[in-house]
């Protein structure tokens, strides 16, 4: 069978807590006399005789155990290679990291023992501090915990197991003093570890360092498989192991953060190689709790491991690419684990369904979190939509839903959230707020709780900023005013007010500047950075129980733009305007062809139709359309006149020219519609001729976006096109590759390529060493 097709595999090394007298058996140490002969030598010792009789119980110190693990597991291995078995990927923990690298092909047995064996010297003649396993609290919640007990500063957390299943290190004191501190709280377990000194803390240290320099004289080879790395929950990079082989004694062990990481490297299998079951239990949670991408990993990541991708030439391997990425993913690491999600890039709502159920479910399949283009739908339409992604999606792998401002009617914005909240939608995307609203927040807060003394709440705000003003408002928890008002119309119970109360309303901030939305035309180089500043003032400041991401929107066509954001201090980007030509976006071939051709300068502003009397703006297409100027006509005509009736003959003549009808067939259009649907706002307009007028030249943006999605060649010097400068940038980034032709470029393997490219300009001008 070709290897290639199967599943990919990983094989986990257990470290120290692992051992036990007999570990092994006689029938392993009989199978490999040379190596046993070798390691023997190397100690000075039985390695036979210490791992089944164990006569001084020296299995417990540190000096003793880590040579016997080291052995066990890479004689275990050994079994497993002869038996024909053969893996994808390996990860150690701790001491096992030693074996992973292995049995990649970095260094030979007796290598290996040897560094084993120093280690283990180093670490044993390291006093005081000691252990304690922390069981029921996730890291934010041990964190702060940590600082009610007033040990923050002295206790570091040594090894991430699992979400729930962590390990403090430090002082003894220190750690007594939280162990009483949780008893007296009952918010978590606590178990002491039977250990000599306070391992993967500072305690470390020094010995680190003496142990770097022994590193630094051990040829090293690149590893064959690709090899997880404890000190940092990624695959190990290109060049020098050394580095973080070195750092590894005296770093948290982040054993959670690989297996999740392997998960969405579509890892579906992975065996524990050496004594015990700890490392078998471990990947069993996260087998259940994490999606594996739907894609042949292995293969594509072990093309990555030894190859690297050519700056500035489009390749036609996505699954290269995205391996590459993968290899380096330290982008965005924390807010892939808050939403599960592969890589830090999310594919953006945009209007009217552009951004459609084949989109989001495509995206969302790749291990990405994806957004519907729920603005400017009815909710009947909506409704179908989120069906229809539940029945392609199930359960396991959250979507988003657009949520757009409508100050105009708020009873609509409330019956979206109702929608959602019926559904069980997680994930909101909130584009145009000028300030929070109650359905927003009741969306973020509804099923929200206290548990283990911190706040958690299961809905997911992206909040869509270009204002410092707005952008403080989903910082900070919600007013109490606010808080009252829903609480009184029985929206939040007294449960979920109290968690509101200690957290954001936003869980992401999304900046956004210069896109193919509404915009300010923020410049990103300004504004990303101010924002990200406002939030570790107000997170400083306020104290809430969980800290709101910040990212990056507009712009974003070319992997240098995307690396760029990260820089300025983005978790993560969420792209739209290159999406819109892709095989899955909800818009006409006509429409596409034409985002195909656009160069980087052929955009302009035109007035927002859905918030047309507040003056906002969208960035849309101009090249083959006459869209931008005949909207902002109408909008100065808006300006400057009170009604339709002070229109100067000419003026109206030319609107009536290019709308294809006459303004009073418009009105009485838009009366029948309001008669049925909306008879309040009707019995207004009928009183009021400026807002009568706005609502007749709205009905010009409705068609204009109607139009260019179904096609209507007719009508291309109408067509209403949403983008910014990043389709054009991307499309002379493409040129000469596999994605010049619109076929070729898919959602996600436009993330995939993207997100290769700019971790691989970041890597080249060391921003992420």
């Amino acid at each position: 069978m070709d290897r290639r097709k199967q599943e990919p595999v990983a094989w986990l090394f257990p470290g120290q807590g692992a051992q036990f007298k007999g570990m092994g058996g006689r029938e392993l140490f009989a199978a490999f006399p040379e190596q046993v002969a070798q390691a023997d030598a190397i100690l000075d010792y039985s390695i036979e005789a210490l791992c089944l009789e164990d006569a001084d119980q020296q299995l417990k110190r540190t000096a003793f155990t880590q040579p016997a693990l080291f052995v066990v597991n890479a004689l275990s291995a050994y079994r497993e290679r002869e038996n024909g078995a053969s893996p994808d990927y390996y990860a150690g923990h701790s001491l096992g990291e030693f074996n992973a690298l292995h049995a990649a092909g970095c260094f030979d047995f007796e290598t290996g023992l040897r560094l084993v064996a120093e280690r283990g010297r180093l670490m044993g003649e390291v006093e005081g501090g000691t252990m304690a396993a922390v069981l029921g609290l996730d890291r934010d919640a041990l964190q702060a915990e940590m600082v009610r007990a007033g040990c923050a500063d002295s206790l570091e957390i040594a090894n991430i197991n699992s979400p729930t299943q962590l390990v403090v290190s430090g002082d003894a004191a220190d750690v007594s003093a939280l162990a009483a501190h949780l008893r007296k709280t009952r918010t978590a377990n606590v178990i002491p570890l039977a250990v000599s000194a306070a391992f993967h803390s500072r305690h470390m240290r020094e010995a680190a360092d003496r142990f770097a320099e022994i590193l630094r004289n051990t040829p090293m080879r690149t590893p064959q498989t690709p090899v997880v790395a404890n000190v940092t929950g990624e695959l190990y990079p290109q060049g020098d192991i050394r580095t973080l082989l070195a750092r590894q004694m005296a770093s948290s062990v982040r054993w959670w953060d690989g297996l999740t990481m392997l998960r969405r490297c579509g890892v579906v299998s992975a065996r524990q190689i050496g004594p015990g079951q700890a490392m078998s239990k471990l990947w069993s949670e996260a087998l259940e709790s994490v999606p594996a991408a739907a894609r042949d990993a292995a293969t594509a990541q072990r093309a990555a491991v030894t190859q690297e991708v050519p700056v500035n030439t489009p390749t036609a391997n996505a699954n290269v690419t995205a391996a590459v990425s993968r290899r380096g993913a330290r982008l965005g690491r924390a807010f892939c684990e808050r939403h599960q999600v592969c890589l830090p890039y999310v594919t953006g709502s945009m209007y009217r369904g552009i951004a459609s159920v084949e989109m989001v479910a495509r995206a969302v399949r790749a291990g990405l979190l994806g957004f519907f283009g729920a603005g400017g739908l009815p909710l009947d339409e909506v409704e179908r939509a989120i069906v229809a992604l539940r029945d392609r999606l199930g359960d396991a792998h959250p979507f988003g839903m657009n949520l757009l401002a409508a100050p105009e009617r708020p009873a609509f914005e409330q019956q979206t959230v109702d929608l959602y909240l019926k559904h069980r939608v997680r994930h909101i995307e909130a584009s145009a707020f000028m300030q929070v609203s109650a359905p927003i927040v009741e969306f973020r807060f509804r099923g929200a709780s206290m548990r283990h003394g911190s706040a958690h709440a299961p809905n997911h705000v992206f909040a869509k900023v270009s204002r410092t003003e707005v952008a403080s408002a989903f910082l900070a928890a919600p007013s109490d005013a606010l808080l009252t008002r829903l609480h009184e119309a029985g929206r939040l119970d007294a449960a979920e007010i109290e968690a509101a109360r200690r957290l954001p309303v936003a869980t992401e901030l999304c900046v956004e500047s210069d896109s193919g939305g509404h915009t300010d035309a923020g410049v990103a180089l300004a504004l990303l950075p101010a924002i990200v500043r406002l939030r570790d003032a107000m997170t400083a400041r306020t104290r809430l129980d969980t800290v709101t991401g910040v990212g990056a929107a507009g712009g974003l066509g070319t992997p240098e733009s995307i690396a760029a954001a990260f820089v300025l201090g983005a978790e993560f980007v969420l792209v739209g305007s290159v999406n819109q030509c892709s095989p899955e976006a909800g818009t006409s071939d006509l429409v596409k062809d034409m985002l195909a051709e656009l160069a980087l300068h052929d955009t302009a502003y035109a007035p927002a139709g859905d918030l047309f009397v507040t003056g906002a703006r969208v960035q849309v297409v101009r090249r083959g359309t006459l869209f931008p100027a005949r909207a902002n006509q109408l909008y100065l005509a808006y300006r400057t006149h009170d009604s339709i009736a002070a229109l100067s003959a000419r003026t109206r003549d030319g609107f009536e020219r290019f709308m294809g009808t006459s303004l009073d067939a418009i009105w009485d259009l838009t009366r029948e519609r309001l008669a049925r649907h909306r008879p309040a706002e009707l019995a207004r307009l009928e009183t009021d001729a400026k807002a009568r007028m706005a609502h007749v030249f709205k009905w010009y943006f409705s068609r204009s976006i109607e139009s260019a999605i179904n096609g209507v060649e007719a009508e291309r010097a109408n067509f209403q096109i949403h983008s910014g400068p990043a389709m054009g940038a991307f499309n002379a980034f493409a040129r000469g590759g596999a994605f010049e032709s619109r076929a070729s470029r898919h959602v996600d393997a436009l993330a995939q390529e993207l997100m290769a490219r700019a971790e691989h300009q970041l890597s080249r001008q060391a921003w992420t060493s």
